[in-house]
């Protein structure tokens, strides 16, 4: 008897993506389009720390912003208030966003008089880590009631992080969070990732954030 052909679908789709990622992030940096994937957990102050970044950012360099979410606008009629150009996406009950999906939002959200585009990635450490979204870069906020060893027990999310933003600070002597032990976990995941302490709603490190942002957007717009 013939053995059963087996298929790895996991691989191929991954593949695909990877590949469509890659043509995508060339797209842009011809097109002098940097592209940020941001991602967290729910409740981590994903949108609050964008409407900070925006504040900081919005009359040095363009903004084009995308939120995706399994339902609803709220996140996108916010950040259409800070003033800058802002699309909803919805994923249809899935929990990331890949390369694709990405496009069809830049196309939604049109690219001609954007610099800087931000995506933000659905809610969830898991799912979002594992598909290339074509970015330039991709950032986290890990928030410190989420406790200092997320990096241990979500490892992929951090190692594909080119930034973490450990926000909600202003709370840390209410919680068990040790910022120093989370450092150095982060680096055990990712060596190379840039570690930024910030309170988004005090706006406590966002100039710091901000000020990488800036500089990492203006090396494909130069």
């Amino acid at each position: 008897m013939d053995k059963v052909k087996i298929v790895d679908i996991k691989q191929s789709v991954f593949a695909d993506n990877d590949e469509q990622a890659e043509k995508l992030r060339s797209e842009l940096n011809q097109n002098g389009v940097f592209l940020l994937n941001l991602m967290s957990a729910p409740g981590s102050g994903k949108t609050t720390t964008l409407t900070q970044t925006i504040k900081a950012l919005k009359d040095k360099v363009k903004i084009g912003v995308m939120e995706a979410d399994i339902d609803s606008d709220v996140d996108a009629i916010k950040i259409s208030e800070c003033g800058v150009k802002s699309v909803q996406l919805h994923t249809g009950g899935m929990c990331h966003l890949d390369a694709q999906m990405t496009k069809q939002g830049l196309e939604a959200l049109g690219i001609q008089d954007v610099e800087l585009a931000i995506l933000e990635n659905v809610g969830n450490l898991v799912c979002p880590a594992e598909f290339d979204t074509g970015a330039t870069k991709n950032a986290m906020i890990l928030s410190v009631p989420e406790g200092h060893d997320k990096p241990l027990k979500y490892p992929l999310m951090f190692s594909v992080c080119d930034v973490v933003l450990i926000n909600k600070i202003d709370v840390m002597p209410y919680f068990d969070f040790d910022l120093e032990k989370c450092k150095e976990y982060i680096k055990m995941r990712n060596p190379n990732a840039k570690v930024i302490p910030i309170c988004a709603k005090t706006g406590e490190g966002i100039e710091e954030w901000a000020e990488y942002l800036l500089t990492e957007v203006k090396k494909i717009n130069k």
